[in-house]
């Protein structure tokens, strides 16, 4: 049936040649940024995962510039606060996803606001996680329109103010639309493409560019998939999780194929960049962890979770728990099937996208770099730099410095310096198989006194740790009281 589905949408993944050489910056497109939660590097066909079919992905890959070494945090809200602002996630005070920790500092000015400054309109659909209260939600932050749920998850609550309405559920969801809450009908990622497809079709005619971010909560735990995209996962011997975990990928992969068939239907291939990416490596929790078998196939062969062959999974600093996905497309503007094998990062999205929109950057906020000189062309001169991970989650009222040394990773472009005791050459050894900490003393030295001199300079910016726990849960709160004056309206879904 996929087979079927790949056969239908050629037509519309086909990309044209380039039209000219016309450099990128200021170009001023439309932009689409798609981003999954935990699906990681592996779990896309073309990267030579051994199960799933992702015909949309893999034609998207097929006409994209890819960078093949996109790293991002460890976990989702971090990640995410990097792409809005351009710096790294404990200088926007995220250093959980949780316990209040999750929340962007107010003082960053993000992407949809830097992208207004030159006309754009933006909407989010989907997963937000940078704070559930009032100030801190997108329809705040520059978002025209916000289609969102609360916390990390659909469902998830904590004791603090991290929560999701109510007793919500992947089907039939309750979602915030701009505001107020709505009682939707369907699955939650085919809600929230359909959600985007009809703003675009909205908006798409307006004197001024787009910026849609469609940010799936799939395929995060727990692992709830539409029956008819895990049946085939369920007959092939995986476990329950498994199935689950990768029917929510082809699920994915079915929306990513319906949103370009429909923006080929509108001719908006040609003037819109298209962006595919995940929040962090591949979760375990789904995926199996490595080494764990995860289902028995129709000969009794044992089947193990695969990951591309890196070290670590979501929550590592490892390569596998931050390398992700990163897929340019721009039919007629940025080259179809190159690689770009320089480092790239969270960091580095909201400069890229500043430039190609012609916005200036706010002031003393972004570190990272314009990607758009590696985009046009790989093989420009780019110096090296150093990125740093550190996956955070210590306890409420702990100590930072007290784990300065602990879950982070120094990288450039060739080595990957971990915990203070793990060197890897990334260029021969791109799986982490042999420590070489012992046999270059002076590289060690040098990435340890580098890193140092961050977390120093980044230790004020955490200014999340001594919050005190919210004592209600806004989402919660807003939904009694929307109950409480009328109740919840059904969403009028547009019809695609």
């Amino acid at each position: 049936m996929r087979f079927a589905v790949l056969l239908l949408l050629t037509a519309a993944f086909v990309c044209p040649k380039l039209a000219s050489a016309e450099p990128l910056s200021g170009s001023r497109p439309n932009i689409i940024l798609m981003i999954t939660d935990d699906q990681g590097y592996g779990p896309v066909g073309r990267h030579g995962h051994p199960w799933i079919e992702t015909p949309a992905m893999d034609a998207i890959y097929d006409a994209s510039t890819r960078f093949t070494r996109y790293l991002v945090a460890p976990t989702c809200a971090p990640t995410r606060s990097a792409l809005m602002t351009g710096r790294h996630p404990m200088r926007n005070g995220v250093t959980h996803t949780i316990l209040e920790r999750e929340r962007m500092t107010l003082d960053a000015v993000t992407l949809p606001q830097v992208l207004k400054t030159v006309g754009y309109t933006s909407g989010i659909f989907g997963k937000w996680h940078l704070g559930d209260e009032e100030p801190y939600q997108p329809h705040q932050r520059g978002f025209d329109e916000a289609f969102i749920h609360g916390a990390g998850g659909i469902g998830q609550a904590y004791k603090c103010s991290c929560a999701d309405a109510p007793g919500n559920k992947y089907f039939d969801p309750v979602i915030r639309h701009n505001g107020s809450f709505v009682k939707t009908k369907g699955f939650c990622t085919d809600l929230f493409y359909t959600a985007a497809m009809g703003w675009i079709q909205n908006v798409k005619d307006d004197d001024k560019p787009f910026f849609a971010y469609i940010t799936t909560n799939a395929p995060h735990g727990p692992f709830i998939a539409p029956p008819e995209s895990r049946k085939r996962f369920e007959e092939m011997g995986f476990e329950e999780k498994t199935a689950g975990f990768y029917g929510m990928i082809e699920n994915i992969d079915d929306n990513v194929g319906r949103l370009v068939k429909q923006l080929d239907k509108w001719k908006l291939l040609d003037n819109t960049m298209l962006i595919f990416m995940s929040d962090n490596g591949m979760t375990g929790g789904g995926s199996g962890r490595a080494g764990q078998m995860i289902g028995t196939g129709e000969d009794g062969e044992k089947l193990f979770p695969y990951n591309a062959e890196m070290k670590g999974q979501k929550g590592s600093s490892d390569e596998g728990g931050c390398r992700v996905p990163f897929f340019v497309r721009w039919d007629g503007h940025v080259k179809s099937g190159q690689d770009v094998d320089t480092i790239a990062a969270h960091i580095d999205l909201l400069p890229t996208l500043a430039s190609l929109a012609g916005a200036a950057l706010p002031k003393d906020q972004v570190e990272g770099r314009d990607l758009l000189p590696l985009i046009e062309e790989p093989g420009n001169e780019w110096a090296d730099r150093y990125l740093f991970t550190h996956k955070g989650r210590w306890k409420t009222g702990a100590n930072p410095d007290d784990h300065q040394w602990n879950g982070f990773a120094v990288r450039n472009q060739q080595y990957r310096f971990v915990d203070n005791n793990s060197l890897y050459d990334m260029e021969k050894d791109p799986s982490q198989k042999s420590n070489i900490f012992d046999d270059h003393p002076q590289i060690v030295k040098q990435m340890r006194s580098i890193y140092d001199s961050w977390w120093q300079e980044t230790r004020p910016l955490m200014v999340n740790e001594s919050a005190p726990m919210s004592p209600v849960r806004p989402f919660h709160v807003l939904f009694e009281k929307q109950m409480s004056d009328g109740g919840i309206p059904d969403w009028q879904a547009p019809d695609f």
